[in-house]
């Protein structure tokens, strides 16, 4: 008997003792799950997961499979990106809080646009009580330059929410143009592009038809990819997926199920692989389910770096890398007692970090009421900065890679994710699956388990249905309207920019872009050209819009 026999038998003798005394002290019937519904152990051992398999399924950072890292040299050669999302008020608004942010260690910026501009209209087609309540209005070249202004866009990565038909892009590209800065310069992500993701989680966000929306992208991805090469044109996203109630193995299986149909399309047009995909990116959201977490991002790095070699056919390496954005868990966020949401969103970084993610908001413990106060975003900002600069969390790249239990359970998310995607390829692919209510239904029957655990108290939430304090009331801080005087400002400098502009010229440029739509040419080229002019927002996604349909809910039952 040799020495590696002498010591499996002693190890099986030890967790046959631990077993039986764990058995007597154990609370009788308790099982234990995480919200993938992967049931978790109470301990983990050797006997789940081996050394041996360290160079197929894990190997080093920067390489395939990509398990550890995407990067050689991770958070310890560079940091995340601190891209906090802004949106308030009117551009000059969001250019004074942006200047505070940066100010306060985020070294990329995030716009979001009022929920007009989400929905595909102009200040003047909405009630203007509704406005800069969610984001800042920015309706045309100018809105953008004001809320750009000081911002060296050469320098800077910028992140715009900005949906299909990606007009906030065509304002960047403009504001670049008229300060003469060669689009090659210009760095972001667009970062609301995934249109799969509207109408499975986010009915607010889409403005046109599913398949126009799906011609719109490619084109979109084609023009980055000529124009503006170093801008990312599509953000994959399962953020909205996991918020609407999909498991952390849902989100990320379905958001790579999307990514798959994209990068099929772009390949159906003639593209290469390597050439677009190392432009494809990721987003997500962390919920507080941490070691699930953490096992969700090293699963979906592995799986997507096997699929986009095997299946997609890339060669380069670049390509098989899975660059994401992750954001801190807002559904998780409570009214009650809304301080904890600060401890909350400290465990979701820390699992983003650990996970290996590429960029990251802090949400505010004041946003589970409205837009966060400039107090509650900067605790937001520094809540990183404490955890890079303080805890050191970048010391060592991957620190939980080799637990047994985490091994264990990267490898059970893959095998789900791999099912999941798998029966998406059988309904025929993403667009397949969404039109026939598939991935709705998943999500909706997860979001109910979920809820039902909560109300019977499987799954407690502090301040909710545990620890609560007596005759506590929910306080909600005063929602900050914007200043009606501002909000008239803005509905009259977008009154007299239209005044003021060349119509024959805007009308000609809406009218290619209709031609284009029934023609088959680059509708995003056409976008570009219209907003170059001095279109509008609204007026751009309004004759798309005409041309392609308008966007409907696809609902499942």
């Amino acid at each position: 008997m040799n020495d590696t026999t002498t010591r499996k038998g002693d190890l099986a003798r030890s967790e046959a003792r631990w077993t039986q005394a764990y058995a007597a002290a154990a609370v009788p019937g308790l099982s234990v799950t995480n919200r993938s519904g992967i049931e978790i152990k109470p301990l983990y051992t050797p006997s789940d997961w081996s050394g041996e398999r360290y160079g197929k399924a894990l190997g080093f950072p920067g390489e395939f499979p990509y398990t550890r890292g995407i990067y050689a040299s991770m958070h310890r050669g560079r940091s995340w990106t601190q891209r906090q999302l802004v949106g308030l008020g009117v551009p000059e608004d969001y250019n004074a809080r942006l200047r505070e942010i940066l100010a306060h260690g985020a070294t990329a910026i995030s716009l979001i646009p009022c929920n007009s501009v989400f929905r595909g209209y102009d200040a003047d087609e909405v009630d203007a009580e509704l406005l800069g309540t969610c984001g800042t209005v920015v309706n045309t070249v100018e809105d953008m330059e004001r809320a750009l202004e000081g911002v060296p866009l050469e320098r800077i990565s910028c992140a715009l929410n900005d949906p299909s038909p990606f007009t906030l892009h065509a304002m960047l590209l403009a504001v670049a143009k008229r300060r003469g800065i060669d689009w090659s310069r210009i760095t972001g992500t667009s970062n609301q592009s995934d249109c799969i993701s509207h109408y499975v989680a986010n009915h607010m966000f889409f403005r046109i038809a599913l398949q126009g929306a799906r011609r719109i992208l490619v084109d979109h991805v084609v023009f980055a990819n000529r124009e503006v090469p170093r801008w990312n044109p599509l953000s994959v996203v399962g953020q909205h997926m996991q918020q609407a109630g999909a498991t952390p193995a849902e989100a990320m299986a379905y958001t790579i199920a999307s990514a798959l149909q994209y990068a099929e399309d772009c390949i159906a047009r003639g593209m290469d692989p390597d050439e677009f995909l190392p432009r494809f990116t990721f987003f997500f959201d962390i919920s507080i389910s941490f070691f699930e977490e953490v096992a969700k991002f090293r699963a979906g790095r592995r799986v997507w770096a096997r699929l986009a070699r095997e299946r997609l056919g890339a060669r380069d390496p670049r390509a098989w890398r899975f660059k994401f954005h992750a954001q801190t868990s807002g559904v998780d966020l409570t009214r009650q007692q809304p301080l904890n949401n600060i401890a909350r969103v400290t465990a979701q970084a820390i699992a983003g970090i650990f996970g290996g993610l590429q960029s990251m908001h802090t949400d505010a413990y004041d946003e589970v009421f409205s837009t966060p106060t400039a107090e509650a975003a900067r605790i937001a900002v520094a809540t990183q900065n404490i955890l890079r600069e303080e805890a050191r969390l970048t010391d060592v790249i991957d620190p939980l890679g080799g637990s047994y239990y985490v091994e264990s359970l990267t490898d059970e998310m893959e095998r789900r994710i791999d099912a999941l995607i798998a029966e998406v390829d059988a309904a025929g692919g993403m667009y397949a699956a969404v039109e026939q209510g598939i991935v709705q239904h998943r999500i909706g029957e997860s979001a109910r388990r979920f809820q039902e655990a909560v109300e019977s108290g499987r799954q407690q939430i502090v301040g909710v249905n545990a620890y609560r304090l007596e005759d506590e009331e929910v306080t909600a801080a005063p929602l900050e309207y914007p200043d009606r005087n501002r909000i008239d400002a803005q509905l009259a400098t977008l009154a007299e920019f239209k005044s003021r502009r060349q119509k024959a010229i805007v009308d000609e440029a809406l009218g290619e872009l209709g031609r284009a739509a029934a023609s088959g040419g680059n509708l995003y080229a056409g976008v570009v050209d219209a907003i170059g002019v001095g279109a509008t927002h609204g007026e751009v996604c309004g004759r798309l819009r005409r041309e392609l349909g308008f966007g409907q809910p696809l609902t499942a039952v």
